[in-house]
C-alpha cells in the first residue's frame, strides 16, 4: 500500500485528531505487509507506530533530519519480513545532504527511503522505494525520477533485488516522471498491468470529496521480477470518514 496521510493539519472534521482511529481502523482491516507513506509528520508516524506495533514495525527520517518535516516512512511486516538495510536519499543534486533542496523544489526539500527486506514466507530478498515528488516544480520531478532509476539500477539490482516503487508522485500517467521510469519497462504500474482491478479508476488525490475522475499521482510501480496479481484505489470511509485527503493505493504481487 502507499497512502499520503495529509501532514498539515485541517480543520474540523479533517485533523488528525479526526481521523487517526479512521486511519487505524483502515489499516487493521488491510494489514499491508508493506505500508509506504507520505507527509506524516512525527505525530502521525508515532500514532501509527503504537497502533501497529503487534505486528508491524518502521523506518523513516524527517525530510529535514531527525523528526522535523514531513516522512516518507516504510512500515512492514515483522513477523513476515526481516529488514536486511535500509537508507535515505534527498531528492536534489547533492542527495546525501540532509534537507538538501535543488532542481527548483525550493518551498520543502523531498527525499525518499528505501529498505531491503528477506520475505521468510519465500527466503527472497527484495527492495522497496518509498517517495514523494515536489508539488510545483515540473523539472524536479523528472529530475527525481531519474535519480530513482540511477538508485534502482546501480544500487538495488546489483544486490540482485527485485523492486517495488511506491510514492505519491504529483503527476499522473503519461507524464515526463512516469516516462522516465516506465518507459523501457524497469517499472511497470500496478494499476495498469494487473488482471483484476479493486475499486473504480478515479484521481487519487481526493480533497476529502468524493470518488471522482481524475489522474493517479499516488503509484506502486513494480521492476520485472515480480508477477501483479491485483490493484486496487481503495476508497473506504470507515465511520463515513475520509482517512485522508488521498486514497490509499494497494497492489498484491508475487515474485517471479
Amino acid at each position: 500500500m502507499t497512502f499520503n496521510l495529509r501532514g498539515p493539519e485541517d480543520p474540523a472534521p479533517h485533523r488528525w485528531a479526526d481521523r487517526r482511529s479512521v486511519v487505524e481502523e483502515l489499516l487493521r482491516a488491510e494489514q499491508p505487509t508493506i505500508l509506504g507513506t507520505q507527509e506524516g509528520r512525527w505525530p502521525h508516524i508515532r500514532d501509527l507506530a503504537e497502533a501497529l506495533r503487534p505486528t508491524h514495525d518502521w523506518v523513516g527520517l524527517g525530510r529535514s533530519g531527525g523528526s522535523r518535516s514531513e516522512y516518507t516512512a516504510i512500515f512492514y511486516d515483522f513477523v513476515r519480513l526481516e529488514l536486511l538495510a535500509y537508507d535515505h536519499i534527498w531528492l536534489s543534486s547533492i542527495p546525501k545532504l540532509i534537507g538538501s533542496r535543488t532542481w527548483g523544489n525550493i518551498r520543502h526539500p523531498r527525499m525518499l527511503t528505501w529498505a531491503a527486506f528477506l520475505d521468510r514466507a519465500t527466503e527472497r530478498e527484495f527492495a522497496v522505494v518509498n517517495t514523494h515528488f515536489d508539488h510545483v516544480s515540473p523539472l524536479a520531478r523528472t529530475r527525481s525520477a531519474h535519480l530513482v532509476r540511477r538508485l534502482t539500477t546501480r544500487k538495488l539490482h546489483r544486490a540482485r533485488r527485485p523492486v517495488l516503487l511506491t510514492g505519491d508522485f504529483n503527476a499522473g500517467p503519461g507524464s515526463r516522471p512516469y516516462e522516465v521510469l516506465t518507459h523501457d519497462g524497469l517499472f511497470r504500474d500496478t494499476w495498469t498491468g494487473a488482471p483484476e482491478r479493486i475499486g473504480p479508476d478515479v484521481r487519487t488525490w481526493n480533497g476529502y470529496t468524493d470518488p471522482a475522475p481524475g489522474p493517479r499521482i499516488d503509484w506502486i510501480l513494480a521492476d520485472r521480477r515480480w508477477r501483479v496479481e491485483r490493484a486496487a484505489v481503495n476508497t473506504s470511509r470507515p465511520d463515513g470518514l475520509h482517512p485522508s485527503d488521498h486514497w490509499p493505493v494497494q497492489a498484491l504481487v508475487r515474485p517471479v
